[in-house]
């Protein structure tokens, strides 16, 4: 990957106009090469103990159950943990699960060098999640974020409300469809209200194409291009008035 700052990619005027305020996407804007592969997400399933919430597939907006791709272990000290089962797990991801691996950084060096690089940029910690889809069935249908997107083992947390999604391999589609609730906070009590129906954007993105969507904005996305995705997505933790008073 090039060293090329995030902000730059994301346009000189990225800070004052974009940021917390709109979307916007940027073709080829990053050199990919080096910083994740399908070969290399394969060894990271093979060597790491991945349990849900660390590592969890979705479909059509709901999460697979653990069973359904994996298969008990019990240890010597009478702990269970799920080991991933090669042959159940490429079913689900013929069925049409996407994968979901968090907190990728501590799994990854190239991901963690990339996360560094924005946290540089904005001044906030950056926590990257990796995506993994073979098809056109959406994992999680019309969604937004304004949550705790971090499933650490200390359990530290990190509120995701700014995100930076960079294509690292085949084709995803966004579909951007706004806000109905501005600036939402974590664990909002506010109703956003339904989700809108009609998209203000339609995007596809391809490797090294990089997409920011703000906290609050609705969205869909899928793998309808004929082609697996793998994505990271890369969510900040911006300071608010609201952790001042806390």
């Amino acid at each position: 990957m090039t060293h090329t700052s995030i902000a730059a990619c994301l346009g000189e005027d990225f800070l004052a106009q974009a940021l917390h305020r709109e979307h916007r996407h940027v073709p080829g804007a990053i050199d990919v090469a080096g910083l994740m592969t399908w070969d290399d997400l394969s060894n990271i399933l093979a060597a790491h103990r991945l349990e849900p919430p660390r590592m969890q597939l979705s479909r059509d907006g709901e999460t697979l159950l653990v069973g359904g791709y994996t298969a008990p272990v019990a240890t010597r000290r009478h702990t269970v943990w799920h080991r991933l089962h090669p042959d159940e797990l490429h079913a689900r991801l013929q069925e049409g699960a996407s994968l979901t691996l968090d907190s990728v950084v501590e799994l990854h060096p190239p991901i963690a060098r990339l996360c560094e690089a924005i946290e540089r940029e904005l001044h906030t910690r950056v926590q990257a999640n990796l995506y993994a889809s073979w098809t056109s069935t959406e994992g999680f249908g019309v969604h937004w974020h304004d949550h705790d997107h971090d499933h650490d083992h200390d359990h530290d947390t990190v509120i995701v409300i700014v995100i930076v999604i960079v294509q690292l391999d085949g084709a995803k589609r966004w579909r951007i469809y706004g806000t109905t609730r501005p600036f939402p906070l974590f664990r909002d009590i506010e109703d956003p209200g339904e989700a809108p129906t009609e998209s203000v954007a339609d995007r596809v993105l391809w490797p090294g194409d990089v997409l920011y969507v703000p906290r609050g904005v609705w969205h869909a996305v899928s793998a309808d291009q004929g082609t697996p995705s793998l994505h990271v997505t890369c969510g900040q933790q911006t300071r608010t008035a609201t952790d001042l008073m806390a």
